[in-house]
């Protein structure tokens, strides 16, 4: 898991049923990037906060590998959330799996490099804390905190 960050795994106390498919939130990596976009241009509208560029690339790069771990690895993404507070944006992916994130070798058994495999990792490096919720109705919630400036 993510061994240099806090990880938690909790059983969320969210009683609402998850969707089959989200019914009006974004459906894949790339509608991912456009939310959380949407989002971080509402933060610069309203206040005179000036993020840093390779933080908000962080952000949309996490956004991004959290959803396609989710549509490849969890059966399919249910939920995505992003939330601003402070300095810092909460991504959080929903999936149908209860399975936890691994982290796979960059080589195969024969010696070959890997492909893929290099999401989760990602994640745990850009992010800041990572917490893993189980949901009441299946599948979990990933939690993904990331840091909108180095200062």
């Amino acid at each position: 898991m993510c061994a240099e960050h806090r990880m938690n795994r909790t059983l969320s106390t969210d009683t609402v049923a998850v969707p089959e498919q989200p019914r009006s939130g974004p459906r894949s990596p790339a509608e991912v990037r456009q939310a959380v976009r949407r989002a971080l241009e509402g933060r610069f509208r309203d206040s005179d906060t000036a993020d840093d560029e390779d933080a908000v690339s962080d952000a949309l790069l996490v956004a991004s590998e959290l959803t396609t771990n989710a549509i490849r690895h969890g059966g399919g993404l249910t939920d995505f959330q992003v939330t601003l507070a402070g300095c810092e944006v909460l991504l959080s992916v929903s999936d149908r799996s209860e399975q936890l994130p691994l982290v796979v070798r960059g080589v195969d058994e024969s010696g070959d490099l890997r492909v893929g495999g290099h999401g989760w990792p990602i994640v745990c490096r850009l992010a800041r804390d990572v917490v893993v919720s189980d949901l009441r109705t299946g599948g979990k919630r990933i939690t993904a905190v990331v840091p909108l400036s180095s200062s």
